[in-house]
């Protein structure tokens, strides 16, 4: 699989969604990851160190273009929505409930949207919610 992390585009976000040791997983398991160029500074990791952990460094155009899965931390800017295609896989943190017109944008484009925010565990917990619920706040 291809899977393409794109650089971090909302206003005060500057995490990237996979570090170079996620990278490195993928790769040993046979994916290909493409990252955008600079989609590491914000969270001070170079396009170097993804290099080095078997990523192509691509343009965000041509990441989109050649992705079968896509992973970002927050959900597709208005900006980015003519690049996604349909059966494309987005995985991120989505937010419906927030917003009618993100949601009818990945309808209308018939990708796969799988929202970090609704993955549960046997348990009933979520993993990628709980952690960032402890960082802001209950």
């Amino acid at each position: 699989m291809i899977i393409g992390v794109p650089k971090e585009i909302k206003d005060n976000e500057f995490r990237v969604g996979i570090v170079p040791g996620g990278v490195e997983e993928l790769v040993l398991a046979g994916h290909q990851v493409l990252i955008e160029k600079g989609a590491g500074a914000g969270s001070v990791i170079s396009d170097k160190d993804f290099q080095d952990a078997g990523a192509k460094i691509v343009t965000k155009k041509d990441l989109f273009r050649r992705a079968d899965l896509i992973l970002k931390v927050k959900e597709p800017q208005p900006s980015e929505y003519s690049l996604i295609r349909a059966g494309q896989i987005l995985f991120c943190y989505f937010h419906f409930a927030a917003s009618q017109k993100l949601t009818e944008a990945i309808l209308k484009i018939k990708s796969i949207a799988i929202a970090y925010e609704t993955l549960r565990l046997p348990s009933g917990e979520h993993p990628l919610l709980t952690p960032m619920s402890e960082v802001a706040g209950k």
